[in-house]
């Protein structure tokens, strides 16, 4: 169930109601606010109702045991496909989606639909696209097959490629409000008091995502630390120097994980509330935030080198 994102649920359901869907939805807003979800309700959805038997409930959601939500929670739904980092051998996620996995659409394309006429892919995150891969899609969004759907999950819409934007309809998707925080939150931590929950809502800054981080890793002093060098500085490394030393050693390692995918995040949310030569700053410390977050783990970057590093990034944002 999407909680807190009504305007995107019902433009899309409105949609697809009248068969008059546009073939490509970018789907931008911060990042742990419901995106990926809403386009995997999305695409059972219509996969779904395009193959029968009708379902009589309005809006976006599934019944769980009709057949092909079914497939879709087995993963084995003939017509759809979900493209995101794969893992590495080694360990860790791929720094980028690369430009095989996009060209394996193809196959998905080149053949007729299996279980009805529709068919749907989710790009989670079209961000993580490398160049030629974000080519390579360009193209399928130019000359798309009937019947299919895009799904493309996005958390700086502003940096991908023009032509891109240009060939998708947009869904905007906000931070969520403090009430759809502490319901939804409070399903998913069963067994956390309702003063806990409502730190949780102060410190995740609207973000589902980043609350279950949160929680689970006890990422709240951190992101604290992050946030007060995001908008005062280190002007003596202190705070930068505390962060290493937390997340530097091996026995943190998923919290240094999770920290690497915390900050361009929190750069991005932030992000939105500037203006000027301000709003300038955190969308390039948001680039090199992103770019440090992915390469780090890929070449095996000192833990606390990396965390100063960003720390660094993090401060470049500060008046």
């Amino acid at each position: 169930m999407i909680v807190g994102q009504d305007k995107a649920v019902e433009a899309f359901t409105t949609a697809w109601d009248s068969r008059r869907l546009h073939h490509a939805w970018l789907l931008a807003g911060p990042m742990g606010v419901g995106k990926a979800s809403f386009a995997r309700e999305a695409a059972t959805r219509v996969l779904a109702e395009a193959a029968g038997p009708p379902i009589a409930e309005p809006g976006l959601e599934t019944p769980p045991d009709h057949p092909m939500a079914r497939l879709m929670a087995a993963g084995s739904h003939p017509d759809f496909r979900w493209l995101e980092r794969l893992e590495k051998e080694k360990g860790g996620l791929a720094r980028n989606i690369s430009v095989d996995q996009v060209r394996s659409l193809g196959n998905l394309l080149a053949v007729t639909p299996s279980m009805s006429p529709w068919r749907a892919i989710v790009i989670d995150s079209v961000d993580d696209l490398e160049a030629s891969a974000a080519n390579a899609l360009l193209k399928m969004l130019e000359e798309p097959p009937a019947n299919t759907l895009f799904f493309l999950v996005s958390h700086a819409p502003g940096r991908l490629l023009p032509t891109i934007r240009s060939r998708c309809r947009r869904l905007e998707f906000s931070k969520l409000g403090d009430d759809a925080m502490t319901s939804l939150l409070s399903r998913s931590l069963t067994e956390t008091n309702a003063s806990e929950i409502g730190r949780l809502v102060e410190f995740a800054n609207g973000s589902v995502g980043r609350a279950l981080a949160i929680a689970e890793l006890d990422l709240a002093p951190l992101e604290s630390e992050a946030l007060a060098i995001l908008r005062q500085g280190d002007p003596d490394n202190a705070r930068r120097s505390k962060l290493a030393s937390a997340l530097g050693p091996k026995a943190a390692a998923e919290r240094y994980a999770a920290f690497l995918d915390l900050v361009p995040g929190l750069i991005a949310s932030e992000a939105v509330g500037l203006n000027g030569p301000a709003r300038g700053r955190a969308l390039d410390a948001y680039a090199k935030a992103r770019e440090t977050a992915v390469i780090a783990p890929r070449l095996s970057l000192d833990p606390a080198a990396t965390v100063f590093q960003l720390g660094t990034i993090l401060a470049s944002v500060a008046p």
